[in-house]
């Protein structure tokens, strides 16, 4: 099978398509023939090194400390199942399904393999593929932040970060809640956001939204950028309300183990748990219309380093696709 193969670190042009060997499932397996999938912030991660400030050590059993650990990236994908192992009951060959392998990544490839009790659903029924695959990162994400919450009309949510993956996801679901959104993205991307549920925007290019007014303003705050740890933003958090770090470097994270409790302001770093459960509800909500995919540019899977090349650009609007098969 072709596959999108790193075995350095470094920039887009470490990535090559090379002919790898088609994994089988075993008895509890699905083998899923991959049609889309996106590069994302962890691809780049993975590809690069680069990762928040004082996590290298870390996060270095997990990306690798000399090479990457995982030569085939893609965290997630849409595509059809192709074969299924002798103990697998909910699924069966011509399913088409999306799935989230996570820190296995692997999905830059033409098949995948994935537990039938992992976290993988029955795609989007009025999704294409491309359109399935972009929902997948920013709204399994989102969902893993937003669950640890009550929202609710009345519920005031800024989103730093507001235009990528996750961002528009969060902005997306939170609305749907019924909170009243407060997007925080460059100028360029304010109707973007508005259009999908946003109330206000704070362009960061012309303000510092951490430094403005005496707060607290917020019920929740959705950290999407690595630049508003809880020292910085725990004064506009609401008594009993959350500073949910989607990204965090070491410092943030250390704030957040140790963060003053006299509000009963949760601060949290790593987000719920999704299982399959999870992935059906992410596919109900996107079948719905209620997380409507956002795809910024799609790349050919032969295209993929130009594909690499445009993330590492920080500019991306929702995903990047890449269409596999």
């Amino acid at each position: 099978m072709r596959a999108a193969v790193v075995e350095r670190f470094g920039g887009p042009e470490t990535v090559a398509i090379a002919d790898r060997s088609r994994p089988e499932p075993a008895d509890d397996e699905l083998l899923v023939r991959v049609r889309a999938s996106t590069v994302s912030i962890a691809d780049h991660r993975l590809r690069t090194r680069e990762v928040p400030r004082g996590l290298g050590l870390l996060v270095g059993p997990a990306i690798g400390f000399r090479r990457p650990r995982h030569a085939v990236l893609g965290m997630e994908a849409a595509g059809v199942v192709e074969a299924v192992g002798s103990r697998v009951t909910r699924f069966a060959p011509g399913d088409e399904v999306i799935l989230m392998r996570g820190a296995r990544f692997g999905c830059h490839a033409e098949y995948v393999t994935v537990a039938e009790g992992g976290e993988i659903a029955r795609k989007p029924a009025n999704l294409s593929f491309e359109e399935a695959a972009a929902v997948i990162f920013g709204g399994h994400t989102a969902l893993r932040y937003l669950d640890l919450v009550d929202l609710g009309p009345g519920s005031e949510v800024l989103v730093n970060g507001a235009s990528g993956a996750v961002g528009t996801a969060v902005v997306q679901l939170a609305a749907r809640r019924g909170a009243r959104v407060t997007a925080v993205t460059s100028g360029r991307n304010a109707e973007f956001v508005r259009s999908l549920g946003a109330d206000d925007v704070i362009d960061y290019t012309r303000e510092d939204f951490a430094a403005a007014g005496p707060g607290p303003r917020y019920d929740v705050i959705v950290e999407c950028v690595g630049n508003a740890p809880f020292g910085r933003v725990g004064r506009l958090i609401r008594p009993g309300g959350a500073l949910l770090l989607v990204i965090a470097d070491l410092a943030g994270m250390i704030g957040a183990a140790v963060r003053p409790r006299r509000r009963g302001i949760l601060v949290n770093q790593a987000g719920g748990s999704m299982g399959a459960g999870g992935m059906a509800r992410l596919s109900e909500l996107a079948e719905a219309g209620d997380l409507r995919p956002v795809i910024d540019r799609t790349y050919d899977l032969h295209d993929i380093v130009e594909a690499h090349r445009y993330v590492d650009t920080g500019r991306k609007r929702g995903s990047v696709v890449v269409r596999v098969g």
